[in-house]
């Protein structure tokens, strides 16, 4: 389900947080209920098991399907990476997008080899957010219309979302994001992001505590948190995030920035990311200490420190694999098996 008319300010969004959709019980009902028939002792299947029934509840039908998968890549400009929190300078990340539309990047080859569709959605990547060091990164206006944009990345049709994003200095915003959502210290949440350390993790530390500072704001209203510390493309992230569950489309968080946008809904209501599951644990020490906030159990742990979707993209098949197990198996009545009483 498109997002019929495009957000124009937090309250909004807020509306729409106030009435997003349940699981379907029934359908979940329906998967668990298959998988206590199947040829295989209880619980054989371990989490697969649960990830069916979820899959089921959120997309309201029995069997449910991940045939097709879209990986979202949103790409943002962050003025916070003038004061060098990177190891890569600010035009790299429009470099990479190139790269991405070339079919170069990591994540077009795990796309391709998965079958998973892939779209790259830059945001304004020549306009910089203002630095977070001093002041809001946007006006509510700009954060409300980058959440519609990514909203607009949820169409009909679609099983299954993977929510990425790429902008140097956005495992910068994340941290600060964090900070003012959780609290803590900058050094819990900071970590060496495209590989900054020594000197330049210190600075980096420095710079978010500094950004907390000059938003002091951001602790009382997440929502206010995203648009004063974050970027155009964890707006993004958090709109698609919205869009999906009232398109009733389950959704796999990527890496540390990508979460860090979908916990401000998580913030603003404590249900809000039920519809999701975390695709992987990155290496980022943010990451796991914000999944454990968030009650998240990665799928993966394959100690990738990049975004771009990735880790999501690679969560796709397992997945796939739940629901091919949980639909093909053969039934225990259709194999002639019967349980020993107990």
């Amino acid at each position: 389900m498109r997002q019929q008319a495009p957000v124009a300010n937090f309250d909004e969004i807020r509306n729409i947080l106030t009435n997003l959709p349940a699981p379907d019980a029934a359908a979940a009902g329906r998967a668990r209920a298959r998988e206590a028939t199947l040829a295989k002792p209880d619980g054989g299947l371990g989490r697969l098991e649960e990830l069916t029934a979820w899959m089921a509840g959120w997309q309201g039908q029995h069997p449910p399907a991940a045939d097709r998968a879209r990986v979202c890549v949103f790409a943002g400009s962050h003025g916070v990476a003038a004061h060098g929190v990177s190891a890569y300078p600010a035009d790299a990340t429009a470099r990479m997008v190139g790269a991405f539309v070339a079919g170069g990047g990591a994540v077009n080859q795990v796309c391709q080899s998965i079958n998973a569709e892939l779209r790259i959605y830059e945001m304004a990547l020549d306009t910089p957010t203002a630095d977070i060091a001093d002041g809001p990164a946007m006006s509510e206006t700009d954060c409300a219309r980058a959440m519609a944009y990514g909203m607009m990345a949820v169409e009909p049709g679609l099983q299954l979302i993977c929510l990425g994003d790429i902008g140097i200095g956005n495992t910068t915003a994340a941290a600060a994001l964090c900070l003012a959502l959780f609290g803590g210290s900058a050094a819990d949440w900071t970590g060496p992001g495209s590989g900054v350390s020594g000197a330049a993790l210190d600075r980096k530390r420095r710079i978010v505590e500094a950004a907390v500072a000059a938003n002091p704001a951001a602790a009382d209203d997440p929502l206010d948190a995203l648009r004063r510390l974050g970027g155009p493309e964890l707006s993004a992230v958090a709109g698609a995030v919205i869009a999906a569950r009232m398109a009733r489309i389950p959704v796999l968080l990527d890496g540390f920035a990508s979460t860090a946008a979908a916990a401000v809904l998580a913030r603003a209501r404590p249900d809000a990311l039920d519809h999701c599951l975390a695709a992987h644990r990155g290496e980022a020490p943010g990451h796991g200490r914000l999944l454990e906030r968030l009650a998240m159990t990665p799928l993966t742990d394959f100690g990738i420190t990049m975004g771009e979707g990735v880790g999501a993209a690679l969560a796709v098949p397992l997945l796939r694999a739940a629901l091919a197990c949980h639909s093909g198996m053969t039934t225990a009545a259709e194999a002639g098996i019967e349980r020993s009483p107990s």
